[in-house]
């Protein structure tokens, strides 16, 4: 009998106990949650690399190739000390993408100054520049005349033969890297134009890029 009744307290061979199956299920899952959020960091780590090395944005760059006086008509009108000026400039300008991703640009002006007062603009629309891609822009500039009956300066400056102009460009987009990153560049040319020769005999341009 009492052979029997240890017998009968034995737990059959291979049975395996409740609670060490629960704690083996928890362990596994323990080990899967720690397994996907190392993945998840390191494929977070390799898009930070990318992006602050082989896909860093970079700033897109205007060139001014050439400024070409097309047309200069002046007339005086002595009793009223005013001139009367058309001029047509040529631009012919290039802007350089060097991102690895495209840069999308927003509707803007071509503007001509004189003195910082807008006497001439020409439109510009919005487009994109592919990766590492290089696009020509060709601009005519003319004057609006009735925007400088009301300057002074420049009935002097035409008399002494000399007409300082300024021509301003200016783009503004974004290049999508992971993120928006919104980018303007720009130029200004500083000419100045015989007027006894009509010819542009000087010129000066300065670039200007922000991230």
């Amino acid at each position: 009998m009492d052979m029997e009744s240890r017998q009968g307290n034995k737990s059959p061979s291979g049975m395996t106990h409740p609670n060490h199956r629960s704690s083996s299920k928890k362990k596994r899952g323990r080990n899967c949650c720690l397994i996907c959020l190392a993945v998840l960091i390191l494929v977070g780590l390799l898009f930070l690399i990318l992006g602050l090395t082989v896909f860093k944005a970079k700033k897109p760059v205007i060139t001014v190739n050439s400024v070409v006086l097309r047309d200069l008509g002046v007339s005086f009108d002595i009793t009223k000390l005013q001139v009367h000026l058309n001029v047509t400039l040529q631009a012919d300008l290039s802007v350089r993408n060097p991102n690895r991703v495209g840069f999308k640009y927003d509707s803007t002006s071509a503007t001509l100054q004189y003195k910082g007062q807008v006497i001439g603009d020409a439109p510009v629309t919005a487009g994109k520049i592919g990766s590492r891609e290089t696009r020509p822009m060709n601009i005519t500039l003319t004057v609006m005349a009735d925007r400088l009956f009301s300057n002074s300066g420049l009935y002097s400056d035409v008399m002494s033969g000399g007409l300082p102009l300024t021509t301003y460009v200016k783009l503004s987009g974004v290049v999508r890297v992971l993120f928006k990153i919104h980018v303007k560049s720009s130029t200004t040319c500083d000419l100045y134009i015989d007027v006894l020769n009509r010819k542009l005999v000087n010129q000066t341009c300065h670039y200007k890029t922000n991230l």
